[in-house]
C-alpha cells in the first residue's frame, strides 16, 4: 500500500533464516531469537524475565539453552573498563510495565546502542508532567550524546522544549511539524495486510472488531481495512464493524453480535490479539469451528497467539525493530545534527499460523 509523501517504510520479514555468527565478534539477541526459532520479543521477556508474561516452560528453556549455546550476555562487552568509557543516550517513556510494548522498543535501542558503543539510560515518567521535567533535566546535566523519547500508545504529542536541544528521536509517536525524527508503527498498512490476506483466501464478508476510536492504532488500522475492501472492489459495510476495547471480554461480545446478523461474516479480522481471544471463545459458544466455519485474524503477535488452539494468524507489531531503527536515526542524526528529520514507518508484517 503507498505510503504519504516523505515517509519511508521499512520492514523485516518473517521468519528469519538461521545466521551464523562468523563475522560477528559477540552473538546478539536476534541470533538467540533464530537459534531458538522465537521473536525477538519472546527472546526479550525471557532474559529480562518479565513478570506477566504469558510464556511455556518449555519456550522459556529453549531460550534459555539457546542463549547459553550462543554465549549471549546481555550488556556486556569489554568488561567495567569498557562501560565506564562508553558513551551515553537516553531513553525516556511514559510507561514500562503496563504492556510489554516499551519494554521491547526499548532492548531494540539497547541491542543497536552496544553494537555502537554506547550505554543506554532509561528514565520512566509515568506520564506525570513535572517527573517528566525533571527527568529533561537530569539528563541535561548528564550531558547525554543524544535521546529517545517513547509513548506506549502510538500517538501525536506536543514535545517538550528540551527535546529540540539535543538529537532526538521519537519512538511511536510523532509530531505534527515532522520537526523532530520519529518512528512508528504502519499501522493502515498492517490493516491493509490483514484485510487483504482474508480476501486472498476467498472471503468476502470480513467483519472487523476495532479497538477504542480514539486512539491512533485503532483509526489507522480500520483505514487499512477499508482500503483493502476498496481495492478488491468491495463495499464497506458498517454492519460488520464492532468497537471494542483492546480486552478479550469486548472481543467475545462484539463477535456474538456479528454473528447474530442477517448475513454473518465468514472472517473476522479483530484489532489485537487479546480481542481474537474472546472472538474464538464467542465462536466455540456458537459450535463454530476456526478456520472452517469462521476465519480469524488477530493483530501485535503476542505470544499467547501461538499457543491457542488453533494458533493465531497475526499482524506483527514490531516494536524490537522499531527501537533498533530508532538507534539509528539518533546515531545518524549525532553524526550530522544538521540533516531532515526522517520519518519512518516500520512495515507490520503477517504472521501465517492456522487461524485462516
Amino acid at each position: 500500500m503507498p505510503e504519504s509523501r516523505g515517509t519511508n517504510t521499512i520492514g523485516k520479514p518473517r521468519p528469519r533464516p538461521r545466521k551464523t555468527l562468523s563475522s560477528r565478534k559477540s552473538p546478539t539477541m536476534i541470533d538467540v531469537a533464530n537459534e531458538a526459532r522465537v521473536s525477538q520479543t519472546t527472546v526479550s521477556l525471557v532474559l529480562n524475565q518479565a513478570d506477566g508474561a504469558r510464556l511455556s516452560a518449555e519456550t522459556r528453556e529453549r531460550v534459555l539453552r539457546a542463549a547459553t549455546r550462543l554465549g549471549y550476555r546481555p550488556g556486556r562487552r569489554g568488561g567495567g573498563a569498557a562501560i565506564a568509557r562508553a558513551p551515553c543516550i537516553a531513553f525516556v517513556c511514559d510507561e514500562i510495565s503496563t504492556d510489554p510494548w516499551t519494554a521491547i522498543g526499548f532492548d531494540g535501542v539497547r541491542e543497536k546502542a552496544w553494537e555502537r558503543g554506547y550505554t543506554v539510560s532509561i528514565l520512566a515518567t509515568r506520564g506525570d508532567q513535572d517527573m517528566e521535567s525533571a527527568a529533561l533535566a537530569q539528563i541535561k546535566q548528564m550531558q547525554v550524546a543524544g535521546l529517545v523519547y517513547a509513548t506506549i500508545n502510538t500517538r501525536l504529542i506536543h514535545p517538550p522544549r528540551e527535546l529540540h536541544d539535543a538529537p532526538t528521536v521519537l519512538l511511536n509517536c510523532r509530531v505534527s511539524d515532522a520537526s523532530l525524527a520519529s518512528v512508528v508503527p504502519g499501522e493502515a498498512g498492517g490493516g491493509h495486510a490483514a484485510t487483504d490476506y482474508l480476501i486472498r483466501a476467498g472471503h468476502r464478508r470480513i467483519g472487523y472488531i476495532n479497538g477504542e476510536p480514539s486512539m491512533e492504532a485503532s483509526r489507522q488500522r480500520l483505514k487499512g481495512y477499508r482500503q483493502a475492501l476498496a481495492t478488491a472492489d468491495l463495499p464497506f459495510d458498517p454492519a460488520l464493524v464492532r468497537e471494542g476495547n483492546w480486552q478479550p471480554l469486548s472481543g467475545y461480545e462484539a463477535t456474538l453480535d456479528l454473528m447474530r446478523g442477517a448475513s454473518p461474516p465468514t472472517a473476522i479480522f479483530c484489532g489485537n490479539d487479546l480481542m481474537a481471544l474472546g472472538c474464538y471463545e464467542a465462536l466455540r459458544e456458537l459450535d463454530l469451528r476456526v478456520p472452517d466455519d469462521v476465519a480469524v485474524m488477530g493483530y501485535d503477535d503476542r505470544e499467547i497467539a501461538r499457543h491457542i488452539h488453533p494458533p493465531l494468524t497475526t499482524v506483527l507489531l514490531p516494536h524490537f525493530e522499531m527501537g533498533v531503527a530508532a538507534a539509528e536515526l539518533l546515531f545518524d542524526l549525532i553524526e550530522n545534527p544538521r540533516a531532515r528529520p526522517p520519518q519512518l514507518k516500520v512495515e507490520c508484517p503477517i504472521v501465517e499460523r492456522k487461524s485462516v
